[in-house]
Order: C-alpha cells, then sequence, then structure tokens
C-alpha cells in the first residue's frame, strides 16, 4: 500500500499549495498528536511532548504555529527550538525525552518550498506502520480536547548550546583543530548560528559564508549543492579546506585547499579508511545505487564489506541497521556515523573527517586523492507527468547503453522521491561515452514525459 503524502523524506511540497499549508499542517499535527496518543505509553495525566524545530525558510514561521495549533488541539505538549538543523532535532528529541520530533524544512529546495519531517522518541524516521497511522488520521474529522486537557507550548532557549555541545563531543578531546583556517558554507540555513562555534571552539580559524539569512536565500547560489562559492572562499582566503552544508543541515560537501571538491562518496571513504587503519571499522560500509562504483571497488581492496541501499538516508539506514554497521552514506553528502547519532548530521560527518585528517598528519588534499571516482554523469529531467520507467521504450534504450558501455559501467534511471524530475545517471571508466549515454538516455525520457 501506497502512501499519500508521505514520501521518502517527509512531506515537502510548494508554499501555499495542496499540502504546504496552514490548514493541511494543522491537520497534520493533530493527526500525528493523537496517533502518538494512543501509541505512547505513558504514566497517567502526562501528556506526549512533541519537539518542533526549523530551517531559515520565511513560511517557517506560519507553519510552526499551525503545527503547535494542531498539536495542543490534540492534547500535545510542544517544545520550540526554533531554527535548528534536522539532526538537531533528532538529537533534541532523545535529550529532552520528547515522544516525537518534528522538522519544518524543504533542506536543500529553494525558499518557496517547504516540508515537514517526524523523528521517533529514539530520534530515527518514523517508521511505516505511524506514517500510514498518521495518514488514516488525516481523513477524520478534528475534535479538539476540551480546554483543561489542551497541550501547552515552551521555547527550549538553550537548544543551540546542547547541540554544539553535543557536536563537540563527536570528536576526540585529546585532538583539536588548532592550525587549520576553515572556510563555513552554512548555506544562510539552520547551521548559521551553530556550526561556526564548533569549529571555533575546537580551534580552528572560521571564516563564515552563507550565514546571514533573510527568509528567501536559503540555498541560493551557496551551500553543498552550490560548492562554487566556498570553493572561490577556499582558495580567495588562503584557507586550508572548506565545509559546505545545505539548507537544513543533513548534508556535507568538503573543498580541499586547492579548492577541489570532495562529494559524499569520497568523504565517506576517508572516515572508513580511518577507522579501518585503527582497527575501530565496526562491519561494513553501506551505500546507495548512486553511489561511486570507484568505492565498492576500493573497498574490496581492503576487503571491506559494501552494501547498496536505495536512494534515501532512511534506506541507507536500514541496511546500516539490518547488518549491525555504524557507516554509511550518500554521493549527495548524507553521511551516518551511528556511533556517533542516530541520525546523518552534516556537521558530526564533517568532524569525521577532520579527524581522519589529524590522525594521519595528510592534508585533506591527500586524503582525497586516495579515491579517484569514476566519470559519473546525472542529468535530472523535469516531468510534467508520472513517467512508467519500466515501459518497453525506457527499457529498450537502457539496455542499449549498457551494450555500448560492454560491461565496464552502470546505468541508474529513478524517479526523484521529494521533485518531479527523472534521475539519469550513467558512470563508467571512459568519461566521453558516459557522457553520450547519459545524454542519449535523458532524450529519451523527455521525448516519453513531453
Amino acid at each position: 500500500m501506497s502512501k499519500q503524502y508521505f514520501g521518502t523524506d517527509g512531506i515537502r511540497g510548494r508554499v501555499g499549495e495542496s499540502v504546504i499549508n496552514p490548514e493541511f499542517v494543522m491537520k497534520l499535527g493533530y493527526a500525528a498528536g493523537r496517533v502518538l496518543a494512543s501509541h505512547e505509553h505513558l504514566p497517567q495525566g502526562k501528556r506526549p511532548t512533541v519537539l518542533i524545530g526549523k530551517d531559515t525558510r520565511i513560511s517557517g514561521y506560519m507553519l510552526e504555529a499551525s503545527l503547535e495549533a494542531g498539536l495542543s488541539a490534540a492534547g500535545v505538549d510542544v517544545l520550540l527550538t526554533g531554527p535548528m538543523p534536522t539532526p538537531a532535532v533528532a538529537y533534541l528529541t532523545r535529550a529532552l525525552r520528547a515522544q516525537a520530533g518534528i522538522v519544518i524544512s524543504a533542506s536543500h529546495n529553494p525558499y518557496y518550498d517547504n516540508g515537514i519531517k517526524f523523528f521517533s522518541a529514539q530520534g530515527s524516521k518514523l517508521p511505516d506502520e505511524l506514517e500510514f497511522a498518521i495518514e488514516a488520521e488525516l481523513g477524520k474529522p478534528m475534535q479538539v480536547m476540551d480546554s483543561a486537557n489542551l497541550g501547552k507550548a515552551r521555547r527550549v532557549d538553550d537548544a543551540a548550546g546542547r547541540y554544539i555541545e553535543f557536536c563537540k563531543s563527536t570528536f576526540p578531546a585529546r585532538l583539536d583543530l588548532r592550525g587549520l583556517k576553515i572556510v563555513l558554507d552554512c548555506a544562510h540555513g539552520a547551521t548559521y548560528h551553530v556550526a561556526p562555534p564548533v569549529f571555533h571552539e575546537l580551534g580552528a580559524e572560521v571564516i563564515a559564508i552563507g550565514n546571514q539569512p533573510d527568509g528567501l536565500n536559503i540555498n541560493e547560489n551557496v551551500g553543498s549543492t552550490h560548492p562554487q562559492a566556498l570553493q572561490k572562499a577556499v582558495v580567495g582566503h588562503q584557507a586550508d579546506l572548506g565545509i559546505a552544508f545545505d539548507g537544513d543541515g543533513d548534508r556535507v560537501m568538503m573543498v580541499d585547499g586547492s579548492g577541489n571538491l570532495l562529494d559524499g562518496d569520497q568523504l565517506l571513504y576517508i572516515i572508513a579508511m580511518g577507522l579501518y587503519a585503527k582497527g575501530k571499522l565496526k562491519g561494513g560500509v553501506a551505500g546507495t545505487l548512486m553511489t561511486n562504483l570507484a568505492l565498492e571497488h576500493a573497498l574490496q581492496k581492503h576487503q571491506i564489506p559494501f552494501g547498496r541501499a536505495k536512494v534515501g538516508d532512511r534506506y541507507v539506514l536500514e541496511l546500516l541497521q539490518s547488518k549491525n554497521w555504524k557507516l554509511g552514506g550518500e554521493n549527495s553528502g548524507h553521511i551516518l556515523t551511528l556511533d556517533k547519532h542516530s541520525s546523518g548530521d552534516a556537521i558530526i560527518a564533517a568532524l569525521q573527517v577532520l579527524h581522519s585528517l589529524r590522525e594521519s598528519g595528510k592534508t585533506l588534499q591527500q586524503l582525497g586523492e586516495s579515491l579517484v571516482l569514476y566519470p559519473q554523469v546525472l542529468i535530472n529531467v523535469t516531468t510534467q507527468q508520472k513517467l512508467d520507467l519500466n515501459q518497453v521504450a525506457v527499457q529498450e534504450a537502457v539496455k542499449q547503453a549498457e551494450t555500448i558501455l560492454n560491461g565496464q559501467g552502470r546505468v541508474l534511471l529513478r524517479a526523484s522521491g521529494t521533485e518531479p524530475k527523472i534521475r539519469v545517471m550513467v558512470e563508467g571508466l571512459d568519461k566521453a561515452l558516459v557522457q553520450a549515454q547519459a545524454e542519449q538516455l535523458a532524450a529519451v525520457i523527455r521525448q516519453l514525459a513531453a
């Protein structure tokens, strides 16, 4: 059974349209509150508590108020953190013993989009059965609790400080970042007020960019999806390295001192090899269908197991949990270090890369050169209607591309879980051949989706 509202990463859409509007979000808060009240085994007379955080989009004020109203109507107490990274909400949900956490964010999308993500009391994504239960509750009329049983709301004044200390605790106390000049690109998003103190308090000289959010500039030509600003700043400031986050702080990209970009696959490899060198890599490493083949081959050389999950950090998490592994991620920069945090966390992932850097005595450029990625071309094709990727015309085009690659590469087509796009990915050893086949497949998709 498919879900009506929940996608791979919560509920997302354009502000003011079918689901991201005050009326629907209030009902969503009410439905979530009702489900939590019925599923949580709390002492008699104790109300469930839900923690709400958000990124820096202007629509966050409106949606926060709507969620608060719906939850209160269902008899649920609310804790409000204000702008905080998504992984911070996961951590604070656990730390403050809330029954659930909610993040108002559309991650790397433009300001005019927004979304609602949920975390369980353990700081992980909600299981499918609870998402189905919330959707079922959405179909029922709201029945406001009597006044004596309405939920209360309060601000968590020390949320930022708590999270900063948590991030710092994941970096070894015997090490520091003194002598490093680091540029941080906060994407005008939720990390703007927490990431700079983390790295500064660990000893680094910090230069922050993308740290002046105005509600409209989140992810605009900055952050992990637009790393050119960081590359320019690192070279211009003659910094040792740069770190770029996305709008809600769960994706990370890094730039070495020469301005070379390191994606999630390369960062994942650096962390893995740092742990492997110390005999602390627990099990294998999880990637996704989009993970570069070079990472898989490099891990195999060290006899490190590797597994591929569907695209999406929740599926990487499921694979890690099923195998009892601790490290996994996506080339987009979602990196999970389950020995440090229950959720993918961009700040913590960057700190683990810097841990490897400090332990090895090498520069980020030297560590990055240890994994040379195979040429990989990704083309996003915008579609106006849902396209069946199993139809004969699509599959014939894929087979033709695979025949031309002659066993020296991979082809992957998938529908985006968050946007009306088909992602066309081709990788292999021959860059020109890979580019040509990706463009040919994209042209076929465009024609069929027209």
